[in-house]
């Protein structure tokens, strides 16, 4: 590995974990940012799609929406590795999801097993995400008691 695609492996780590961490402060408007003009991003749950979205308006619109009954959100990103071809790059990540919210008046935390299969495009120098394929391969929510 050489010093090009070491920097590229840091920058698209830290572009995982910005996307994260923008996501847990519930600043969608940067965070669609970090993804292509024109960029889609599913989510697969029990083998089915349950949201497909393309570009960053929709991103946008989705993702305040879902994060309107949410009250806290942690993503722990884990295990990440890209094959860098060029310009263009893909990876896969996991990640721990965290959510807490208040469903009936009782507050839950819903914690998600996910696995992010990314493809990067490299924009004015700035890596971005231009695909995104979340696979949600298990689920527990749980009553928290106070």
């Amino acid at each position: 590995m050489n010093a090009t695609e070491l920097e590229d492996k840091i920058a698209l780590k830290e572009l995982v974990d910005k996307i994260a961490i923008l996501g847990d402060k519930k600043d969608f408007e940067n965070q669609v940012q970090l993804f292509s003009e024109n960029a889609v991003s599913e989510t697969i749950a029990k083998g089915k799609t349950i949201l497909k979205l393309r570009g960053r308006k929709e991103m946008l619109d989705a993702f305040n929406e879902f994060h309107q009954e949410i009250e806290t959100a942690y993503h722990f990103n884990g295990q990440q590795i890209v094959t860098i071809n060029g310009n263009s790059t893909s990876g896969i990540c996991y990640c721990l999801i965290t959510l807490i919210s208040n469903e009936n008046g009782k507050k839950l935390k819903t914690t998600i097993g996910a696995i992010y299969e990314d493809e990067y495009i490299r924009v004015d120098s700035q890596w971005l995400v231009s695909k995104r394929i979340g696979y949600f391969n298990w689920q527990d929510k749980t009553e928290i008691k106070s």
